[in-house]
């Protein structure tokens, strides 16, 4: 049987060929199968289907005898998307003790046109001893972080993203006094003016994102 979307359109037949011409799809929405093609660009995959990872047109390509490509494609004059995988870049608004609550301002080193909400939860802060994680330590409201998608979220575009790789986390702090800190380690910054010293998810910043 064919596969369809939230709004019963038919994406992808037996072949996991879309129908044409191509038709719009929207963030979030399932494709088809992982049996019927492969997730190309603007797509994730989760649960053995393809989904959209933003909102454009689906596009299909045959490679030789393989199954064929399924990705989504915007027009290039439209806003730029998160997509699942990318490196963005965030301003912290709000933590508790489950998660924080972000904006997301680039993408990749593109500033974004309007900002989009993202969620650091507690278990994507670290990759390893989760559960000793406490979101308290690892970020503060007004804290700059490099993140990485991993998933679309909700229908209100609130992008769930993680921090647990070295080169992503807190890049800029700045402390009570207001002064921007220093990192000394992997798990603390530092003030330069009275040297107290706070937690931090440390980023080990790699120099293509940093912002000039």
């Amino acid at each position: 049987m064919p596969r369809t979307g939230p709004a019963g359109r038919e994406r992808c037949g037996r072949s996991g060929m879309p129908r044409q011409p191509l038709s719009p799809c929207v963030a979030g929405e399932r494709l088809c199968s992982t049996e019927e093609a492969t997730a190309g660009s603007g797509t994730y995959t989760r649960h053995g289907f393809i989904f959209s990872s933003l909102a454009g047109c689906l596009e299909r390509k045959n490679e030789d005898n393989e199954l064929p490509v399924v990705s989504v494609v915007r027009d290039s004059e439209s806003q730029l998307l998160p997509n699942v995988g990318a490196v963005v870049t965030c301003k912290v608004c709000s933590i508790n003790s489950r998660f924080a609550k972000v904006h997301i301002l680039y993408v990749g080193s593109t500033p974004l046109k309007s900002t989009f909400r993202g969620t650091i939860r507690r278990e994507d802060i670290r990759a390893t001893e989760k559960d000793k994680v406490e979101v308290y330590k690892s970020f503060r409201p007004s804290d700059i972080v490099l993140a990485k998608v991993i998933s679309l979220g909700d229908a209100q575009s609130n992008y769930l993203l993680s921090t647990a790789e070295n080169e992503l986390g807190v890049v800029v702090a700045r402390s009570e006094a207001g002064v921007q800190m220093v990192p000394i380690s992997w798990c603390e910054m530092q003030c330069p003016r009275t040297h107290t010293k706070e937690f931090r998810k440390v980023a080990r910043v790699q120099p293509q994102f940093l912002q000039t």
